[in-house]
């Protein structure tokens, strides 16, 4: 696919809106109130409105590799901030994927220049569940479990923000973790037990 092709699509894609409702794009226009934040993974193949077969506005996105929430992340802290305090989503998604290859990025022996300091992220992920992923004997399901493992770390992570601890008091915003498996399309809930792992660290981690 070449730029021009791009520019021919998003005529059709009007078209085809337009088609259907005359005033879609009047109406899109008026402003957003999505229910949902999906953070998830930048790679090409997953993309947040066709996993969730939903429409435009009804998602605030954000996507970086290996879907981490790293708390010195301005970008991925600005989205959260303004997704939870500011449009008052109801739900926050963490979403990876089987497969990722940020996640085996991570893991590999390799200088890897300025993506070290990001995945090493995953690597923290690992040694946290170190006993866990080296019983696994098949390198891809440990690699697929390392992928679940890190939403959930990353959705703990979500769990130490002020916004979050605020809003899940305030209007019992859920958070959740999913994982999307590229090779069958579907999309699996983690159904993480956030109070048993919260349970042993809300003392250190409690703002609000």
């Amino acid at each position: 696919m070449n730029v021009e092709e791009v520019f021919k699509n998003n005529e059709k894609w009007i078209a085809e809106k337009l088609s259907i409702n005359p005033d879609y794009f009047t109406d899109l226009a008026k402003g957003q109130s999505p229910e949902f934040l999906y953070i998830g993974c930048s790679d090409s193949r997953v993309t947040a409105e066709d996993l969730m077969g939903i429409q435009p506005g009804q998602a605030f996105v954000h996507r970086n590799i290996a879907n981490l929430v790293n708390n010195v992340d301005l970008s991925v802290m600005t989205v959260l901030n303004y997704a939870v305090r500011h449009l008052k989503v109801n739900h926050i998604v963490v979403c990876g994927h089987y497969n990722c290859g940020g996640v085996k990025a991570a893991m590999q022996p390799a200088d890897l220049g300025i993506l070290n300091p990001w995945l090493r992220n995953i690597r923290d992920v690992y040694r946290l569940h170190k006993d866990e992923l080296n019983a696994i004997a098949d390198e891809d399901a440990r690699y697929n479990r390392l992928v679940e493992l890190n939403v959930q770390e990353q959705c703990v992570n979500l769990l130490k923000t002020a916004a979050v601890q605020e809003a899940v008091v305030g209007r019992k915003l859920t958070v959740q973790g999913w994982v999307f498996d590229i090779k069958t399309g579907r999309l699996i809930d983690l159904k993480i037990d956030f109070e048993k792992i919260l349970k042993d660290i809300t003392e250190i981690y409690k703002l609000y």
